[in-house]
Parts: structure tokens; sequence; C-alpha cells
């Protein structure tokens, strides 16, 4: 099957675009562009260095709420952006819980807590946790946790599979997760503005009633997913039972805004007519 919607990408202003979407039950409902294209995911990092996170926990080599990161911040606080972490720089901004900041540092000292939880390097573990075990052979993290990662649509439609129908954690593992951490907390989304709430989960973002945002109009409120600064995002919608994946080699910017959200509300009205 094939969803007419996904070609839409052919009409981005971006050198390289591919795009996919796939069911809850793992099935590719459609696909367009270069699927085994390697693309910088920039922030489309994190949500996979935080399944390493949940692997780890799992695993008991970290708990969630052990002290990481700043005095009085935890790996949930890390996970959350809210240890009080400035956005790229390891230096405490406020009290961690107070509010949510978006930190690139949080995911790079969550990265080196479990590298020295698990007593390997982080890009080992992720390999070794998620990468792996799902055949993602062609995804790799050349550097920082937070938005290193290189990877193409086809491995992360095994990424976007597992996030729907999770075989590598306890189901019950995965929804706190997609559950918001730390209620009410006001923040800033990158390239959308104040937020109040700005809701996150663990590593995840949740739509819930924010706007602006990059997700569709008619996307879910449960929705949840990351977007990246190099024109990358993925999008989880349980409502609908699908997730899509989209990437491009073209820095995000207002051609993004405008174009990604009416894309987003024409796959989700090719899945549910």
């Amino acid at each position: 099957m094939s969803l007419q919607s996904l070609a839409l990408i052919s009409n981005w202003p971006v050198p390289t675009a591919a795009a996919a979407v796939v069911r809850a039950d793992g099935t590719v409902a459609g696909s367009h562009g270069p699927g085994q294209h390697r693309f910088a995911l920039a922030s489309v990092t994190k949500p996979i260095t935080a399944y390493a996170a949940l692997v780890a926990y799992e695993e008991g080599a970290i708990e969630l709420d052990e002290p990481a990161g700043p005095t009085g911040s935890t790996v949930r606080h890390l996970l959350a952006h809210t240890s009080g972490l400035a956005f790229d720089e390891h230096r405490a901004t406020f009290t961690p819980g107070e509010r949510r900041l978006y930190s690139n540092a949080g995911f790079e000292v969550l990265g080196d807590h479990i590298a020295k939880a698990a007593d390997m390097p982080f890009a080992e573990y992720l390999r070794q946790a998620v990468l792996e075990p799902l055949g993602m052979t062609a995804t790799t993290l050349d550097g920082s946790p937070a938005r290193d990662g290189i990877s193409t649509v086809e491995d992360l439609v095994r990424f976007a599979a597992e996030l729907q129908a999770p075989r590598l954690l306890d189901p019950r593992t995965v929804a706190e997760a997609m559950t918001v951490q730390y209620p009410g907390t006001k923040g800033v989304l990158p390239g959308y503005g104040h937020q109040n709430p700005n809701d996150w989960g663990l590593g995840f973002e949740i739509r819930d009633s924010k706007s602006p945002h990059w997700t569709g109009g008619s996307s879910s409120p449960r929705t949840f997913g990351h977007f990246g600064q190099s024109g990358t995002f993925l999008w989880v919608d349980p409502v609908v039972g699908a997730a899509c994946v989209a990437l491009t080699d073209r820095a995000f910017g207002p051609w993004a805004i405008e174009a990604w959200t009416p894309f987003t509300d024409a796959v989700l009205a090719d899945l549910t007519s």
C-alpha cells in the first residue's frame, strides 16, 4: 500500500528527502524517497538515546530517580529536560524540576552517566542495547548522544515500530516514557517559542494542546516524538495507530514550519480515509 500524501516531500525545498509511515502492527503503509540514504538526525538522536537509557533502567544498570547531573538532578530530570542544565553548556541555570529548559548538555551528561554505569562508551552501549537488536545496521552515533546520530528512513521505521509495539522494553516502561513528566512545567519549544505547559515524557516530546507545533493540526494530543535541526522528524500518533518518519538534508527553518504541518495533516487524512 502506498500513501499518496508522502509524495508531498517532493515539493519541499530541500536537496534530498525521504519519508515513510509504519503502522502499529509493524506494516509499512507507504514510503517515498531514498529509504537507505543516511541523514544526520540532529535531535532526533535524543529519542534513540532515551530508549537506550530505558534499556539500562530495565537491566538494572541505572535507576530513573538516582542522582545524575547537577546537584538535585536525576536521570528522570535529564530525560525530561528539567535538570536545570543550559541548552548547550554544562552549567546549571536553575533548580532541577523548576522549569523545562531543552538541553543538549543534559543528554550528554546522561550518555556519560550510562557509559560509566555500563562500563563502555555510550555509542557502544546504544549499539548493543537498541540498534543491533532492532536491525538498525545503518545507524551510528558519531559524537554527542544529543544530536550526532546518523540514520536512514528504513532504520527509523524499525525504531518507530518498536515504539508502538515494544519488544526490547516492557510496554509499561514505554508508556511511562510517553507520560508527561513534571506536569504543568513551562518552557520554550525550540523553533516554536514559549509553551505553557511545555509537556515532555522521558526523552519524547508530547504534543498535548501545544500551538504552534511541528506536528499536524489534526494530530491527537497523545502524539509524541521529536524533530531535529537538520530538518528531520519522527512522530507517533497512538490514536491513529501509526508513526511517520521524515528525513532531509536542509536545516530546520521557516520552510519546515510551513511544510511539516500540512504534510502531517495529509498523512493523517490518508490513514483515516
